[in-house]
């Protein structure tokens, strides 16, 4: 299934003690439970005033249900592609020096 970056506009969201975030936590997951198997939230991210979660979902239309039942309304959604982290660029260099070597005769 694909995975989903979500954007939420939450002024002063940063500011929210442990348990009014807790608070926020369980009407997202109630809300999942009403929807089915078919999403699931990763985590979230919690900023001065946005809050940036990541799902796995069927498609768009659930993000944007469950952002409509758990009344956490999202800015946007953008479906990942890719994921890229240190190591990506590790393995590009291996390959390359991978692919020079073969190429020499070393390989």
């Amino acid at each position: 299934m694909p995975k989903y970056l979500i954007e939420r506009s939450m002024p002063n969201v940063g500011s929210l003690s442990r348990e009014e975030l807790a608070a926020l936590a369980d009407r997202s997951c109630l809300s999942l439970d009403e929807i089915g198997s078919d999403i699931q939230w990763v985590q979230s991210f919690v900023t001065a005033d946005k809050v940036y979660s990541v799902y796995i979902a069927r498609d768009q239309k659930l993000i944007r249900e469950h952002a409509y039942r758990s009344g956490t309304l999202a800015d946007s959604i953008c479906e990942v592609k890719a994921v890229i982290d240190p190591s990506t660029a590790r393995e590009a260099q291996r390959a390359q020096q991978h692919d020079t070597a073969k190429e020499a005769g070393i390989w």
